[in-house]
């Protein structure tokens, strides 16, 4: 199980962590540190140009987040949210400020009804919608339930006609402005979406879109069913429909070759307004957008955008929650709050992180509540790391004490893993002798240690020796 974030004056720890005696969160090996002003990019991204596409199309810096763990969330593998749950998830959303919240159909089971009902009553600032059917007797139970706004969806891929509800593009479209019609006489939004839309034939998607823009539907969408687009493919698809509709633009994109992030940012440069995403990317199969993801994506290139618009900080505690309520650890590799995800360990990329975080960090963790870390405990670590860390233990040397005790550190982490503590007791027991004139041990090593330990200090000796650097 994931564990809950830990909230210190850092910000949120990157997974788990101990609190040492100077108040820093550690993971095991790592330190956070503290660095100069962080100088990362605003309006401009530190490439030296403005990244993306910028026409008068593009809604980059304008988007909408229509966030559906609760809909598509609920398709996940794990998923079992009770209405005591769905609603402390709709809170948590809520609060991290996403725009739609779209829940189950009230058609699925009579629970999904009433946790549709209580979810509507809670007076949240998002919008409530849910996701049925093109069938009007879905469109009658879900306009009772007291959601802002209804989504309709039915296949128009041969595949999905064929093997799934059976119908053709003349019904489809006949029943499609039917269900529209009622669901606008009731005074709420209505979104209409083709599903599995990029093996739809074109001229049937086209047909069908123009037709419900004309009846004057609030949205339409593009649903990448199973995962197949491409960006490419995405932005033509996008760009067409723009050319043939007014209303808005909504996208769906699953995950299963690992385009789901970049497909939302292709659509959005493409004249989409609208992205799909759940927590996590939780969903059928592989799932959606992650929501997570697409933040990190847009804060590059929209960053006062989305930090007027969303509470990032929140993204963790949401992050801890669904992935609590679904069982499954948050990857180390996660977008913004995986173990990882701020984590330094080359010689190079510490120095360079120490003097500005921005060289080796496109994002600032501290937007997220985040700390970045430096693995210092470890056979690549430099010398510019070992000073940041001494520096925090309040040890002061010479640059070139640093260097001769990182080179000791280095020994040791050649022949076997060193955590924070064994970094630590070494720089304090090099700091000690070089105090006292003495050359006691830096730590307890077995015999065997000891003579590997004094090997490899040779080796750096003589690789020192040869003009070899032994690590920024």
């Amino acid at each position: 199980m994931c564990p809950g974030a830990d909230h210190t004056a850092n910000g949120h720890t990157n997974g788990n962590g101990t609190v040492d005696a100077n108040g820093n969160v550690n993971h095991d090996g790592f330190t956070a540190i503290q660095t100069r002003q962080n100088p990362h990019p605003t309006s401009r991204n530190p490439y030296g140009h403005n990244a993306g596409v910028t026409d008068f199309l593009s809604n980059v810096s304008r988007f909408k987040i229509i966030e559906s763990t609760l809909r598509e969330g609920e398709q996940f593998a794990n998923a079992f949210f009770d209405t005591e749950k769905k609603i402390e998830i709709a809170k948590a959303l809520d609060e991290f400020g996403v725009d739609y919240i779209e829940l189950t159909s009230p058609c699925a089971s009579e629970q999904s009804r009433l946790d549709c009902e209580a979810i509507c009553k809670l007076g949240l600032k998002a919008k409530i919608l849910t996701h049925i059917r093109c069938h009007m007797d879905d469109a009658r139970v879900a306009v009772e339930t007291g959601v802002d706004g209804v989504d309709v969806v039915i296949g128009t891929s041969s595949y999905l006609r064929e093997h799934s509800h059976g119908k053709d593009i003349t019904y489809i479209t006949n029943t499609a402005i039917e269900v529209i019609n009622f669901v606008k006489s009731k005074g709420i939004e209505v979104r209409f979406s083709s599903e599995d839309s990029f093996r739809s034939d074109l001229v049937d998607l086209l047909s069908i879109y123009s037709a419900v823009d004309q009846v004057g539907v609030h949205r339409v969408g593009i649903a990448d069913t199973v995962g197949c687009a491409s960006p490419r493919q995405v932005y033509e698809l996008v760009r067409v429909l723009r050319g043939v509709v007014h209303c808005d633009i909504e996208t769906h994109f699953h995950n299963d070759t690992g385009c789901a992030i970049a497909n939302a940012f292709c659509a959005l440069e493409a004249g989409a307004t609208h992205i799909d995403t759940s927590v996590l990317g939780i969903g059928e199969r592989n799932g959606i957008t992650p929501l997570g993801g697409l933040m990190a994506r847009m804060m590059v290139q929209a960053p006062e955008y989305v930090k007027s618009k969303y509470r990032l900080e929140k993204l963790k505690d949401l992050e801890d929650l669904v992935a609590e309520s679904v069982q499954v650890n948050i990857p180390f590799n996660n977008y913004i709050t995986g173990f990882c995800a701020f984590t330094h360990k080359a010689g190079i990329h510490a120095k360079a992180i120490l003097n500005n975080p921005s060289t080796y960090e496109i994002i600032n963790p501290a937007d997220f509540g985040m700390t970045r870390y430096v693995h210092f405990a470890s056979r690549l670590t430099g010398w510019n790391a070992i000073k940041s860390r001494a520096q925090q233990l309040n040890i002061q040397m010479t640059d070139a004490q640093y260097k001769e005790c990182t080179a000791k550190i280095k020994a040791l982490a050649d022949i076997r893993p060193i955590a924070v503590d064994d970094a630590d007791s070494i720089i304090r027991a090099f700091h000690h002798n070089i105090k006292l004139g003495t050359d006691k041990p830096l730590m307890e090593l077995n015999e065997e240690e000891r003579a590997q330990f004094a090997q490899k200090e040779k080796e750096i000796a003589q690789a020192q020796a040869n003009g070899e650097n032994i690590g920024a």
